[in-house]
């Protein structure tokens, strides 16, 4: 970037304190790349507990978001609410020409990520869902050499992603109380946790619709998630290729990993910095080589650092980018085709 684009700080609004990420942003307030000119939230006691921890002036505090927005003109609004509020986010702000970042994933429904989309496309804003995953070295690594055709083409990728559940790793009630709720969350771990793999795929087949999905989900905590599914395996069907989601809240070790099994050997990003290669030799050989991968350079790994570089246009996503809103309305496909499969019992194919 450019030293007069890092110069200018960009105008920043937050949408809600509810999602337990919301410490990423507060905690960056005095670092200089944005100045923090409004928080939306009705709770004044979360607020004032979040005023507390990170030092920021209760006068930052709206009860409202539209006399947030009104008042405080920013040039971007951060959602850290639950994943309904995304649409009334994006309703508020596209008219006002002011840009949305969203936490994963995009919508509640693909009904509601298609009004988004379309408030987007017609506002001319950027909207951008934000995903952990997005800022490993391994996933951008194992797309380079994918893409290399050393390996030939993919074959099947599996993708798992999860943790013990929100109950049991102790997030915030704030957060709890909507992650565990079918209407606020849109499900239960297949949307908080199935949308990484349907991104990354999406990602790593440039944009390619799948055939079907079909899907299975179960309840095996039901004192803890009593109204929601708390896991999730999905297969997505394509011409060449398959995508199997393995998405809990009952893996015994939190995780966020991707195979990726093609022609001639296989990938594998084992987490953020680790990826291992295994070239094929004969009929279960192989040559192992281990990567220890540094950190992506900026702005790529940092989330606000990214959504001021696109605004100011000094990077231009590439098409179907794990952040674009392209590749996030195809995740809202996939996610909603596994909850009907679910539902119906049946494999849901694509138009």
């Amino acid at each position: 970037m450019t030293a007069s684009a890092q110069a200018k700080k960009l105008k920043l609004a937050v949408a809600g304190l509810t999602h337990g990420h919301v410490g990423w942003v507060l905690s960056a307030i005095d670092r200089g790349d944005f100045e923090l000119v409004g928080i939306a939230e009705p709770d004044r006691d979360l607020a004032s507990k979040y005023a507390i921890q990170y030092g920021f002036s209760m006068d930052l505090i709206f009860a409202d978001l539209d006399n947030m927005l009104e008042e405080t003109e920013p040039e971007a609004v951060a959602a850290f609410g639950n994943t309904f509020d995304h649409l009334r986010i994006v309703q508020a702000a596209a008219p006002r020409g002011i840009h949305v970042m969203v936490e994963k994933p995009l919508a509640v429904s693909l009904k509601h990520a298609q009004e988004m989309a379309n408030l987007a496309q017609k506002h001319q804003i950027h909207l951008l869902t934000n995903y952990e995953t997005s800022w490993y070295p391994t996933n951008h690594k194992a797309k380079e050499i994918l893409m290399s055709g050393e390996y030939g083409n993919a074959i099947k990728v599996i993708v798992r992603d999860g943790h013990r559940g929100p109950k049991k790793i102790g997030v915030g009630p704030e957060f709890l109380e909507w992650l565990t709720d079918p209407q606020l969350n849109g499900g239960g771990a297949l949307m908080d946790f199935g949308c990484y793999g349907a991104n990354l795929m999406t990602w790593l087949a440039n944009g390619e619709r799948p055939l079907s999905v079909t899907a299975i989900t179960q309840q095996l905590q039901p004192e803890n998630n009593p109204k929601v599914e708390d896991d999730a395996t999905i297969i997505v069907n394509y011409p060449d290729k398959q995508l199997i989601i393995q998405a809990s809240w009952n893996w015994p070790i939190g995780r966020k990993d991707m195979e990726i099994y093609a022609e001639k050997g296989a990938i594998y990003a084992d987490n953020r910095n680790q990826l291992r290669t295994r070239w094929a030799e004969g009929y279960d050989g192989f040559q192992e080589k281990i990567y220890e991968l540094p950190e992506l350079d900026l702005p790529y790994p940092d989330p606000f650092l990214l959504l001021k570089a696109v605004i100011q246009n000094e990077i231009q996503l590439p098409p179907f980018d794990l952040y674009s809103l392209e590749n996030n309305l195809i995740v809202m496909e996939i996610l909603e085709a596994a909850k009907k499969s679910a539902e119906q019992g049946k494999t849901i194919y694509f138009n």
